[in-house]
């Protein structure tokens, strides 16, 4: 059979920004399956050794996970089974200890994957998907129980803290929008350049008079308006659909007039 090559070539041309392919030229060939600096992790147990140490000290393990480590082993007790990896005859998985120490430290302070990677001993590529899967997990288990949709009462509470607080009477939360800088990521064009000319990303958050958070929305484009992200956010949709579960309005403290609206506060 006679092969029209130049038809196989515009294919493959095709099939390779479709991302159904990818370049060989660009992925070089692997030459280490575990790299020779690595080769010792396992047989040092330097990880478990350091993680034991470390226990002892209840200070510096919070100076070093920016968590006690009560707090720790809560979480670490609700994670474990989501991962935790199974052995295999070729390689023992890295613990569910090792794995939530690498998300915190990078959580925590910041550190580059490249840093991790000399700090553990592990891939670099190994490191994001620790981190990636490990936050995953975290915000599967804990999103019902620290941030759950609040109900009547739940506002109704809030209300009244703010009261408190403040003196801030039927106020049910502080909106803002928080620019984080971020490199510009391929094939974006201008999506994420705002008028501070830099590349960011969008976090909008709703808090409570304790400044916990109430509702968060994560990586929308930097050259957007804070007003429009909230409006096209799942809370802004809530909102003015009235489908917050908002308490009814209520009288004024201190006041015979008319029943006033719960409200949000917020910037220009």
């Amino acid at each position: 059979m006679e092969v029209d090559h130049e038809r196989l070539v515009q294919v493959l041309c095709v099939a390779e920004a479709l991302g159904v392919i990818q370049n060989p030229v660009q992925r070089p060939r692997r030459q280490h399956w575990v790299h020779p600096m690595n080769d010792d992790k396992e047989t040092s147990g330097r990880f478990l050794k350091f993680y034991n140490d470390i226990r002892l000290y209840p200070e510096k393990f919070f100076l070093y996970n920016r968590m006690s480590i009560k707090s720790f082993d809560e979480l670490l007790k609700k994670v474990r089974d989501h991962i935790s990896k199974r052995y295999t005859p070729w390689r023992n998985p890295l613990t569910a200890e090792e794995r939530l120490t690498i998300t915190l430290r990078y959580l925590s302070t910041g550190m580059t994957f490249t840093a991790l990677h000399f700090e553990f001993q592990i891939g670099k590529s190994t490191v994001g998907e620790i981190v990636r899967e490990t936050c995953i997990a975290i915000w599967n288990v804990l999103q019902k129980e620290e941030m759950p949709e609040p109900t009547t009462e739940h506002w109704l509470e809030i209300s009244n803290t703010f009261y408190s607080k403040t003196n801030f009477p039927n106020c049910l939360g502080a909106v803002d929008g928080k620019h984080i800088r971020i490199k510009n990521p391929k094939n974006t064009g201008s999506l994420f350049f705002n008028y501070k000319k830099y590349f960011y990303i969008i976090l909008m958050a709703v808090v409570d008079a304790n400044l916990s958070f109430i509702y968060i929305d994560v990586g929308s484009y930097g050259k957007e308006s804070d007003s429009n992200i909230f409006k096209e956010s799942s809370f802004g949709k809530k909102l003015y659909t009235n489908a917050l579960n908002i308490p009814d309005p209520t009288c004024l403290p201190s006041s015979q007039g008319s029943a006033q609206p719960f409200v949000f506060v917020g910037d220009d």
